[in-house]
């Protein structure tokens, strides 16, 4: 990267939901202006930009003209097509660059890059018909995962095979489009640890986070992950490699499963922010989204330390149901933050806000958190 953006730069933002929305207020706390392209008007990002551009990823033009107008694009979800970016960066650097979307965006690529940098991942193999799907179950066995190669989150495109015999329904529930097979990993703990690297190779993480789902969506996340030293040592080594060998600028996220031996499996990557580290808002000296607008603008990387211990809820459009949050309720707790991200439609299963708290222990953290999204449920 040549001479840094200064504050009074304009950051251009591909992807305007709440991953946006949230990089937009470190922005113009910073004193940047935001332009933020996507097909949606009005999004989370969008309501707080100084430009929002509604045209579709495809239409080039519109995305040459976006790039032109800013002095670097950065991106808040990894669907954004290859193509996009690569018409965006004629214009203005583009950061993390397209190669890393192209990488993390389709499983099959992740995976080989994963195999290629010798880090561990679940036993795997590329499905692009169903014979070799059959030869795949041959030697993997059962049970496990078939995933979509593509536009995969939140447990979408995926159906675990729990017999052999249940592969060839399992092909046609995804569309009999490809595929990745993965071996099932038997695993004692989600994990994630999210990562910054400069330009200049400078490398800085947030520690791992120790994260719960439910039918497939981050519910919890807390940190400090009270891990072992070792496992700690060696999810920091992995992000590194991560980072290093995909010449990342910017963050990225690696979510991993810790096995009840102690080894840790990566299962996927994003290269934006990520859920689980909201908490680092409220937490940490320096958040997830001032780091990657740090990154991005060339300045200096900051300090990960983390004041207090913390837990994160996810804050669910089933919560409007049948009627409206208790917000009043919930903001009389004391140690709890609320974030919600600006969204006009509240669904089942949709991320519409998160709500952080902190304590003096990831044990209380994680209880007053709990109890918080509780206290929304009007009875």
């Amino acid at each position: 990267m040549n001479a840094p953006i200064l504050p009074g730069g304009t950051i251009g933002l591909l992807g305007s939901g709440q991953l946006g929305r949230m990089l937009a207020m470190s922005a113009r706390r910073f004193g940047y202006q935001v332009h933020v392209f996507s097909p949606e008007a009005n999004s989370p990002a969008g309501q707080l930009a100084d430009r929002e551009i509604v045209a579709d990823y495809a239409d080039l033009d519109r995305v040459a003209t976006f790039a032109r107008q800013v002095d670097v694009v950065t991106f808040e979800f990894e669907n954004v097509p290859r193509i996009t970016t690569d018409a965006a960066e004629k214009h203005a650097p583009v950061r993390p660059g397209g190669g890393v979307l192209h990488a993390a965006q389709n499983r099959v690529r992740e995976k080989r890059f994963l195999a290629d940098a010798g880090l561990p991942t679940a036993r795997f193999a590329v499905i692009k018909n169903a014979a070799d799907l059959e030869q795949a179950m041959a030697k993997i066995g059962a049970p496990s995962i078939l995933k979509t190669a593509a536009w995969g989150y939140d447990g979408k495109g995926q159906v675990r095979i729990d017999a052999i015999a249940d592969a060839p329904r399992a092909w046609r529930e995804l569309g009999e489009q490809p595929a990745v097979l993965e071996g099932f990993v038997s695993f004692s703990d989600e994990l994630s640890i999210v990562a910054a690297r400069d330009a200049a190779g400078n490398f800085t993480h947030f520690g791992p986070i120790h994260n719960t789902h439910v039918n497939h969506i981050l519910d919890i996340s807390v940190c400090p992950a009270g891990l072992p030293a070792a496992v700690t040592r060696r999810a920091e080594e992995i992000a590194r490699v991560v980072m290093q060998q995909l010449d990342v600028v910017g963050v990225l996220c690696v979510e991993l499963f810790l096995t009840g031996d102690g080894e840790l499996i990566v299962n996927e990557l994003a290269p934006r922010p990520h859920n689980s580290g909201h908490l680092t808002i409220d937490a940490h000296a320096t958040c997830q989204f001032e780091q990657q607008l740090r990154a991005v603008c060339g300045l200096p990387l900051g300090s990960t330390r983390q004041r207090q211990p913390a837990a994160m809820t996810n804050l669910l459009g089933d919560l409007w149901q049948p009627t409206s949050p208790d917000w009043a309720a919930l903001l009389a707790m004391p140690d709890v933050k609320l974030h919600l991200y600006g969204k006009q439609q509240p669904l089942p299963g949709r991320k519409m806000g998160h709500v952080t708290a902190v304590a003096d222990s990831v044990a209380a953290a994680r209880a007053l958190a709990v109890a918080a999204r509780e206290k929304l449920r009007r009875t």
